[in-house]
C-alpha cells in the first residue's frame, strides 16, 4: 500500500497525536532535570515541582495585595479584551465585506485602501493608539480590531468574489433586488467564512493583546508575564504560555465546533 494512502486507526491516531507533545515534555524535563543536578537554584528550566508550586501560588492563593487569585483575574481581563475585540472586527469586516464583494463601486473605492492598510504593521502604530486613545481599555481593544480587521475583510472578499456568476444572474432573473441578493446570496456565503477567518486570526489576536498588556496594564495574562520576568520566574512564565495556548486552543475548538454546527454544509469547517 502506498504511504499516501495510510491511514491511523483510532487508537493509532490518538497516539500520533499525543507524540509530539510527550517528545516535548521528555525533552524538557530531561534538560530541567540536568540543569537542577548541576545546579539547584537554576531558573531556566524549572522542574515540576517549582511549576507547580507556582501555579498553586498565582491560582489558589489569594494575592496579598489585591486579594484576588492573579491567574483567573488575569485571564478574566485578557479574555474581556480579546472577546471584545474579536467581536469588533468581526462585524466591522462583515459589513465592509459585504459592500465591497457585492457593490462595485465600494469596492472600486475601499478595497485598494483596505489592501494598503492591511500591510501596516499593527505594533507600529501602537504608539499612537496609546496617544489617541489612552493607556486604558479601549486602546488594547482598537489593536487587536485594526491588527485582524483588515486581514478578515480581505478573506470574506475574496470569498465574496468566488460565487459564482451565474448565481447572480439567475437571481437578479427571478426578480431578486440588491437587498435580496446580499441577504440570500452573499450573506449565508460570507457568515461560515467570517467564523473560519477569526480562528486563523487568532493567533494574530493574542499577539496584540499580549503586547498592549505588556507596555500599558495592570493586569491580564500578558502583564504577568512581562511583570515576573525581571525577576527570571521562569516557573511562572511557562505555566502562563501554556495556559494562553490552552485557552487559544479552547477558543479554535468552539468556533470550529460552531462553524460545523450552525453551517454543517460548509466544507471549510472541518
Amino acid at each position: 500500500m502506498r504511504l499516501i494512502n495510510r491511514h491511523p486507526s483510532r487508537s493509532g491516531g490518538l497516539m500520533l497525536l499525543l507524540l509530539p507533545f510527550i517528545v516535548l515534555m521528555a525533552v524538557y524535563f530531561t534538560g530541567s532535570s540536568m540543569r537542577l543536578k548541576a545546579n539547584p537554584d537554576d531558573k531556566l528550566l524549572p522542574g515540576a515541582t517549582q511549576m507547580s508550586e507556582a501555579i498553586k501560588e498565582v491560582a489558589f492563593t489569594e494575592d496579598k495585595r489585591t486579594g484576588e487569585y492573579l491567574l483567573w483575574a488575569d485571564t478574566v481581563s485578557s479574555l474581556r479584551r480579546l472577546g471584545i475585540g474579536l467581536v469588533v472586527s468581526a462585524v466591522i469586516a462583515l459589513v465592509a465585506a459585504i459592500a465591497t464583494g457585492s457593490l462595485p463601486l465600494a469596492s472600486a473605492t475601499f478595497s485598494p485602501f483596505i489592501t494598503v492598510v492591511s500591510m501596516i504593521p499593527p505594533l507600529a502604530v501602537l504608539p499612537i493608539l496609546f496617544i489617541v486613545f489612552g493607556l486604558d481599555e479601549l486602546s488594547k481593544v482598537v489593536l487587536i480590531v485594526v491588527g485582524i480587521t483588515p486581514m478578515i475583510i480581505r478573506d470574506l472578499h475574496s470569498r465574496a468574489r468566488e460565487i459564482p456568476a451565474e448565481l447572480w444572474v439567475k437571481a437578479q432573473t427571478l426578480g431578486a433586488t440588491s437587498w435580496t441578493l446580499i441577504l440570500r446570496l452573499v450573506l449565508p456565503q460570507l457568515l461560515p467564512r467570517l467564523l473560519v477567518a477569526m480562528r486563523l486570526s487568532l493567533g494574530a489576536a493574542w499577539l496584540f493583546l499580549i503586547a498592549a498588556e505588556a507596555i500599558a496594564a495592570t493586569d491580564g495574562l500578558g502583564y504577568r508575564i512581562f511583570l515576573v520576568r525581571r525577576y527570571l520566574a521562569m516557573d511562572v512564565i511557562l505555566p502562563y504560555v501554556a495556559w494562553i495556548t490552552l485557552l487559544a486552543w479552547l477558543i479554535d475548538e468552539l468556533l470550529r465546533r460552531l462553524t460545523q454546527w450552525s453551517f454543517p454544509w460548509y466544507g471549510g469547517a472541518r
